[in-house]
Protein backbone atom coordinates (compact mmCIF):
# COMPACT_ATOMS: atom_id res chain seq x y z
CA UNK A 1 0.00 0.00 0.00
CA UNK A 2 1.50 3.27 -1.13
CA UNK A 3 1.11 6.20 1.26
CA UNK A 4 1.02 9.74 -0.01
CA UNK A 5 1.37 13.00 1.90
CA UNK A 6 -1.15 15.65 0.96
CA UNK A 7 -0.08 19.29 0.91
CA UNK A 8 -1.95 22.56 0.45
CA UNK A 9 -0.30 23.03 -2.92
CA UNK A 10 -1.96 19.97 -4.45
CA UNK A 11 -4.90 20.75 -6.70
CA UNK A 12 -7.29 18.29 -4.98
CA UNK A 13 -6.61 19.78 -1.55
CA UNK A 14 -6.88 23.36 -2.84
CA UNK A 15 -10.21 22.56 -4.53
CA UNK A 16 -11.53 20.94 -1.37
CA UNK A 17 -10.55 23.95 0.77
CA UNK A 18 -12.16 26.35 -1.71
CA UNK A 19 -15.34 24.27 -1.66
CA UNK A 20 -15.38 24.32 2.15
CA UNK A 21 -14.91 28.09 2.23
CA UNK A 22 -17.78 28.57 -0.24
CA UNK A 23 -20.01 26.27 1.79
CA UNK A 24 -19.13 28.14 4.97
CA UNK A 25 -19.97 31.47 3.33
CA UNK A 26 -23.34 30.14 2.10
CA UNK A 27 -24.22 28.73 5.51
CA UNK A 28 -23.38 32.01 7.21
CA UNK A 29 -25.50 33.97 4.72
CA UNK A 30 -28.38 31.55 5.24
CA UNK A 31 -28.17 31.83 9.03
CA UNK A 32 -28.20 35.64 8.89
CA UNK A 33 -31.26 35.73 6.62
CA UNK A 34 -33.17 32.82 8.17
CA UNK A 35 -36.38 33.51 10.04
CA UNK A 36 -38.22 30.53 11.48
CA UNK A 37 -41.70 29.92 10.06
CA UNK A 38 -44.63 30.94 12.25
CA UNK A 39 -42.32 32.85 14.60
CA UNK A 40 -40.69 29.59 15.62
CA UNK A 41 -43.93 28.17 17.03
CA UNK A 42 -44.61 24.50 16.43
CA UNK A 43 -48.20 23.38 15.88
CA UNK A 44 -49.47 19.88 16.58
CA UNK A 45 -52.55 18.07 15.31
CA UNK A 46 -55.13 16.55 17.65
CA UNK A 47 -53.72 13.12 16.87
CA UNK A 48 -50.19 14.18 17.90
CA UNK A 49 -51.43 15.88 21.07
CA UNK A 50 -53.56 12.91 22.07
CA UNK A 51 -50.53 10.62 21.67
CA UNK A 52 -48.28 12.92 23.71
CA UNK A 53 -50.79 13.47 26.51
CA UNK A 54 -52.11 9.87 26.40
CA UNK A 55 -55.72 11.03 26.15
CA UNK A 56 -58.42 10.36 23.59
CA UNK A 57 -59.26 12.78 20.83
CA UNK A 58 -62.70 13.10 22.41
CA UNK A 59 -61.02 14.31 25.63
CA UNK A 60 -59.22 16.94 23.57
CA UNK A 61 -62.60 18.00 22.17
CA UNK A 62 -63.91 18.38 25.72
CA UNK A 63 -60.85 20.43 26.71
CA UNK A 64 -61.39 22.68 23.69
CA UNK A 65 -65.11 23.10 24.44
CA UNK A 66 -64.41 24.00 28.06
CA UNK A 67 -61.72 26.49 26.94
CA UNK A 68 -59.01 24.71 28.93
CA UNK A 69 -56.83 23.98 25.93
CA UNK A 70 -56.14 26.81 23.44
CA UNK A 71 -56.37 25.84 19.77
CA UNK A 72 -56.69 27.15 16.24
CA UNK A 73 -59.34 25.79 13.92
CA UNK A 74 -58.02 25.84 10.37
CA UNK A 75 -59.91 24.16 7.57
CA UNK A 76 -61.89 22.08 10.03
CA UNK A 77 -58.71 20.80 11.70
CA UNK A 78 -57.72 21.71 15.25
CA UNK A 79 -54.11 22.77 15.71
CA UNK A 80 -52.44 23.25 19.07
CA UNK A 81 -49.40 25.38 19.77
CA UNK A 82 -46.74 23.29 21.48
CA UNK A 83 -45.97 26.16 23.86
CA UNK A 84 -49.61 26.28 25.04
CA UNK A 85 -49.60 22.57 25.82
CA UNK A 86 -46.35 22.86 27.76
CA UNK A 87 -47.69 25.85 29.70
CA UNK A 88 -50.92 23.99 30.49
CA UNK A 89 -48.96 21.04 31.85
CA UNK A 90 -46.73 23.27 33.97
CA UNK A 91 -49.69 25.23 35.33
CA UNK A 92 -51.50 22.06 36.39
CA UNK A 93 -48.45 20.29 37.82
CA UNK A 94 -48.96 19.01 41.35
CA UNK A 95 -46.00 18.01 43.48
CA UNK A 96 -46.18 14.78 45.41
CA UNK A 97 -46.56 15.03 49.20
CA UNK A 98 -43.54 13.54 50.86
Amino acid sequence: MKQEILTLEQEQVADMLLSLKNSHRRINRFMQEYTPPLNGDRYLTDREVSEVLKVSRRTLQNLRNSRVLPFILLGGKALYREYDIQRLLETNYRKADV
